[in-house]
């Protein structure tokens, strides 16, 4: 009987701090908010504006190339304990797009951080709502899929109520879809670009790479999760659809060149690191180090803990040449596997990570230009360069890892 009274006292503890939290955070949610829309909208010479095709995905009708932005691992915590952090997150990304002037942001996940002994809320919703409230205000189309932050076991909200929130009809520039009922996960999703002849060029396909697995439900244990096999059968007939598409109006129709994105590498990204590593870090046949570097403890990849099939089928059909991620923050670098680009895009975080506010190495954007004509051009851009210039004051950080 004690015990359960010593329980029924810790419950109301943290019940009471929970409801006290809440309170305090209202205000600081509708700051958030109002900071997140003061920025200016992108001025664009003449914006693409895509529209919905008959499968029903977005779609940029154009024959330029599109110049395409990764932000990973945005960070915002949304509550009382993270207001100077989630300032400096917007203000840092804001500066990016702003002066980059993408056609597409595609965020790969982690957009938030609601972990209430670093942001100070349990409130997913309202830091999910401070990231698009920010994308909005600058005006540039953007999408984005989950990473394993964005809803943790004890957020307020689970993926179906935040998927929701990012597929919301009111927004006018997200291309976010929440993707079949019957493959798992949620925001798995194409965004096309087609040339004035009615042929699909290039295609962009978001996957949600979900969270933990193996019981480690909380995280802790590093057990994270792998795209499923469902996501990789609706991938492969995405891919042969919009080439038979393509051959319905053009029979000698090369295949079209795609892009992939989403937070969880691959263990692909290990396979790479570790055949450079055991060649002194020289380039081999199957790996080559194109820039950057591992910085996580021991170099190390946290992927998800079972093998899958999705580098095995991208590698098989040919279209898509480079795979992009974040997850690991300090882990930025463009790698090529087997003739397939793995990239760990360059991160924002200003909360998850001890001391990580204070150090710049590692944030900042990747930029991507791919071509109709299948060229491909990925760029790792740091923040503190002086070509991005803040709406506020960039803060003062150390450059040395």
């Amino acid at each position: 009987m004690k015990a359960v009274k010593i329980i029924g006292s810790i419950l109301a503890v943290i019940a009471l701090v929970a409801a006290v939290t809440a309170i305090v955070n209202v205000n600081v949610v509708k700051n958030g908010i109002e900071y997140a829309k003061s920025f200016d909208k992108v001025e664009y010479e003449n914006q693409l504006v895509p529209e919905k095709d008959a499968d029903g995905y977005w779609t940029f009708n154009t024959d330029k190339d599109l110049k395409v932005l990764q932000i990973t691992d945005f960070h915002v915590g949304g509550g009382w304990m993270s207001v100077d952090e989630d300032k400096k997150a917007l203000n840092a990304v804001a500066a990016m797009i702003t002066e980059e002037k993408p056609d597409l942001v595609v965020l790969t996940g982690d957009m938030v951080y609601p972990v209430p002994f670093s942001a100070g809320t349990f409130n997913n919703k309202n830091s999910t709502n401070m990231v698009i409230s920010l994308m909005e205000s600058l005006g540039v189309y953007y999408t984005a899929c989950f990473g394993n932050h964005d809803t943790e076991i004890y957020s307020y909200f689970d993926r179906k109520d935040i998927s929701d929130v990012w597929a919301d009809s009111s927004l006018k520039y997200s291309l976010y879809q929440a993707g079949p009922e019957d493959v798992d996960g949620y925001g798995n999703h194409v965004i096309k670009v087609k040339n004035s002849d009615g042929i699909v060029k290039n295609a962009y396909f978001v996957l949600d790479s979900h969270a933990y697995t193996d019981g480690d439900y909380l995280g802790i244990l590093w057990k994270y999760d792998n795209i499923k096999e469902s996501q990789i059968k609706w991938y492969e007939e995405n891919v042969k659809a919009i080439d038979e598409a393509n051959k319905a109006v053009d029979p000698e129709c090369p295949l079209f060149t795609s892009l992939a994105f989403f937070h969880i590498p691959l263990e692909e990204y290990e396979f790479a690191w570790s055949e450079l590593q055991g060649n002194d870090y020289k380039n081999t046949e199957n790996a080559k180090l194109v820039d950057g570097w591992l910085h996580e403890k021991d170099e190390t990849v946290y992927h998800g803990v079972r093998s899958e099939e999705f580098f095995e089928t991208v590698h098989a059909l040919g279209s898509t040449k480079a795979l992009f991620c974040g997850h690991d923050h300090i882990n930025n670098a463009i790698l090529e596997y087997k003739g397939i680009n793995l990239v760990y895009g360059n991160s924002i975080d200003y909360l998850a990570y001890a001391g990580i506010d204070k150090k710049g190495p590692q944030r900042g954007c990747t930029v991507i230009t791919l071509t109709q004509d299948g060229e491909l051009d990925i760029k790792l851009s740091n923040y503190y360069q002086d070509k991005y210039e803040s709406k506020y004051e960039k803060e003062e950080v150390t450059m040395e890892w």
